[in-house]
């Protein structure tokens, strides 16, 4: 790892064993983009890789040169007006109303290790070796506003974090139009891009199409990330695959309004800016005052789209993840709500807890509808109080039988928002988000709660931690079920309504830090309506996150594998639920709900007494191989096998570190028969090593070596390989299997 800049040709190298990003300060003194990708060596002048040349209709920037122009110049800030007329990545309105800047080039700095950034989520490190941050300075001679772009390469892995600082050394205020956290321009277009959208109950699908000239973006101007599109894409080479090919994946590091965007010019030049939307944005500046943009990763990979998302989720899970729970294995939960919705009282909870300890569970979680005025969803939210009608011995009573039976309690609350029929909006109506004068719009029957107000985080963090102190609460559920309409706070003037998305977004993440401190023992979860702010911002104060709302099995084949391009398992919550399933009425087997939900969190979203004696027994079953193995795959390196996009079936594996262990799913959602036999090519083995395979904890006969697994495959053949034999159990419809993999010493060499 190492960052070197030649002061003759004022050209930057950042490079480590995996990649090289090089620029150059232009003749104007901005920055040129040389090169990204796989690392290079190294040498003193690659000033050849800036290429210009005369092109009719095109405007120079220098009276003398008819070739300088910026709009066929790849640059690493782009500015528009000033011979570059692609979407820049900042923009400032000044005093006189122009909106043109000119950054030039001041002066570097180069430091060990990661700085924080103040009051946003970011990656980080624990030791100075293990990354490296460059802080390039700009200045535009006129307005005196300075611009820092801050580049950082870790020790391993195709990795560069970047963001953006802008300061205001002029004598005028300014307005901040936009501000992206990260621009690149690509020397061509020859790439698919990959993006993971959908909606509510159908999250992170995957969505894959060839680039052309024009734009093609994903955004979101909700006030969240939203279900429908997360801050994450992928550019992927024509022919890459998950293990080979060369691949770009762009993530932001934050949970508002976002834009991702590609813009192929006329010459194929691809230009990727990612950050904050700039629809309905604006920051004013006073002289002296900054602005942060969000941090933005970008991670290289010649070797697939597996690599790419295993380094993400090596950085995510160790360098974004923070605190106590960070490493720890996830506890097993039971979560009322579909088993009770707002139907319940203590006695009942009591009886669900009780039955979910006897089948091992380890934490029991109470949902929505224990405080205030609270049975259904038009009343109560704000008011963080329990309601002793229920709950006669209030949460700490209720938290301490939970404790006896020697489990631990959890909670949910929607902090940001409230209810009209509330005594918190009875107080103080003038803390909702909306417009005056205008129609205020609800959903669910909630308002959202003025987050940009210091007075509000204040009000709420009081009610929670008085409740957190109180009672023996060890984990967290944080909800968050509407996005923002008639953006408007009532503590701001005219000239700042443009910032308060933003400031919104910061008051959460100021919530969830202060709770996060003060009570760094408890497990958050976070959750918007299931996926709606499933996001790199939210991981950073709450390591999982429930990723979809719709918890059948067959639906969280696409939802978990679309996540899994980014996001870490063990970010990913996943329960089983009760069938006829509840979100798409589906029957699946009670094995196959299992065996989606191991690849996450794992715990069940039922109650456990109305199952069968024999289904009971299957869940302590399940139960046990989870705690056996949550490590492996929580933690482990994981592949995916074969696209729910693609296939009728679904496999991904999960393999220890050592390769000595693996866990495979495997899933096909409709039967067959008289069907090809199939083989399952797996990765991440060690080749030279034999492993006993066991189907369902069965163990087969044979032993297979590492390599006989990933290049002649494992045998996945079953009763549906020509007419179903009546003497097994016969497949159905959405089944599923497990296969456990285990290294073994075998005596005498292999030949």
């Amino acid at each position: 790892m190492n960052i070197l800049f030649n002061e003759t040709t004022k050209t930057f190298h950042l490079f480590n064993e995996d990649i090289s990003y090089l620029m150059t300060v232009l003749r104007n003194g901005q920055i040129g983009h040389l090169y990204f990708g796989k690392k290079i060596h190294h040498k003193e002048d690659f000033s050849y890789l800036l290429e210009t040349a005369y092109r009719p209709m095109t405007s120079y920037v220098f009276e003398d040169d008819r070739q300088f122009s910026l709009e066929h110049i790849k640059q690493e800030y782009g500015l528009y007006g000033t011979t570059d007329f692609r979407h820049p990545a900042v923009e400032i309105q000044q005093a006189n109303g122009s909106t043109v800047s000119d950054f030039q080039y001041k002066d570097y700095e180069i430091m060990e290790g990661k700085p924080k950034l103040a009051g946003l989520p970011a990656t980080y490190t624990e030791s100075s070796k293990e990354a490296l941050t460059l802080i390039i300075r700009l200045e535009d001679p006129l307005t005196h506003v300075i611009l820092e772009l801050s580049y950082t390469i870790f020790a391993r892995g195709g990795i560069i974090a970047r963001s953006a600082r802008i300061t205001n050394g002029g004598d005028s205020d300014i307005q901040l139009t936009r501000a992206m956290s990260l621009c690149l321009d690509l020397p061509d277009c020859d790439y698919e891009w990959i993006q993971f959208s959908g909606a509510w109950s159908r999250e992170r699908h995957m969505k894959v199409r060839r680039m052309e000239q024009g734009i093609t973006a994903i955004d979101s101007i909700r006030g969240n990330s939203s279900h429908n599109h997360n801050p994450f894409i992928v550019l992927q080479r024509p022919g890459t695959k998950e293990e080979q090919g060369e691949a770009i994946g762009f993530s932001l590091i934050y949970s508002g309004n976002f834009l991702a965007q590609a813009q192929v010019d006329a010459h194929d030049v691809t230009r990727v800016l990612l950050g904050i939307h700039p629809s309905h944005f604006s920051w004013k500046l006073d002289p002296g005052q900054s602005f942060q943009t969000p941090e933005a990763v970008m991670v290289y990979s010649c070797q697939g789209l597996g690599t790419m998302s295993r380094t993400f989720h090596n950085l995510y899970r160790k360098r974004l993840a923070r605190g106590y729970w960070r490493d720890r294995e996830r506890p097993i939960l039971n979560n009322n709500w579909e088993a009770t919705y707002f139907d319940f009282t203590e006695e009942k909870l009591v009886s669900i807890a009780a039955k979910a300890k006897e089948c091992g569970v380890e934490l029991f979680v109470l949902d929505d509808g224990w405080f205030g005025e609270r049975s259904d969803d038009h009343a109560g939210l704000g008011d963080w109080v329990p309601n002793l009608t229920r709950l006669p011995g209030g949460i700490a009573g209720l938290a301490q039988k939970i404790e006896d039976m020697d489990m631990k309690f959890g909670l949910w609350f929607e902090p940001e928002m409230v209810n009209k029929d509330s005594d918190l909006y009875r107080s103080h109506p003038d803390w909702i988000i909306r417009t005056p004068g205008r129609h205020t719009s609800h959903g669910r029957s909630q308002y959202v709660l003025d987050f940009s107000r210091n007075e509000v985080v204040d009000c709420i963090y009081q009610m929670m931690a008085k409740l957190l102190t109180e009672a023996k609460i060890s984990y967290i559920k944080w909800d968050m079920n509407r996005s923002i309409t008639e953006c408007y706070s009532a503590a701001l003037p005219p000239d700042r309504q443009g910032e308060v998305f933003h400031r919104y977004i910061l008051g959460v993440y100021d919530l969830y830090e202060r709770l996060t401190a003060a009570f760094p023992h408890v497990l958050f979860e976070s959750c918007a309506s299931g996926g709606g702010r499933f996001d790199p911002g939210m991981l950073y104060y709450a390591p999982q996150g429930w990723a979809s709302d719709d918890s059948d099995a067959v639906e969280r084949l696409k939802i978990q594998y679309g996540t899994s391009f980014c996001y870490p398992i063990s970010s990913i919550g996943s329960h089983v639920s009760v069938v006829p399933n509840h979100q798409v009425y589906r029957n699946t087997p009670l094995h196959t709900r299992a065996n989606v939900a191991y690849f996450g969190t794992f715990g069940y979203e039922l109650d456990l007494n109305k199952l069968t004696e024999k289904e009971q027994e299957a869940v302590k079953s399940q139960i046990a191989f989870m705690k056996k193995y949550r490590r492996l795959i929580q933690f482990g390196d994981f592949y995916r096998l074969s696209s729910p996009f693609e296939k009728n079936v679904t496999a991904w594996m999960c393999v220890s570190r050592d390769k000595r262990q693996a866990i495979i799913g495997w899933y096909r959602v409709l039967n067959g028969v008289n069907q090809p036999y199939s083989r399952l090519r797996l990765h991440g083995l060690l080749p030279d090593m034999p492993y006993r395979i066991l189907v369902d904890g069965i163990e087969r006969k044979e032993r297979c070596w590492g390599d006989e697994l990933m290049y002649l495959g494992l045998v996945t053949s079953d009763g549906t390989s020509g007419e179903v034999p009546t003497d097994i159990v016969p497949p159905c419809d959405f089944d599923s299997r497990i296969y456990l993999l285990e290294a073994v010493e075998e005596k005498g060499e292999r030949t």
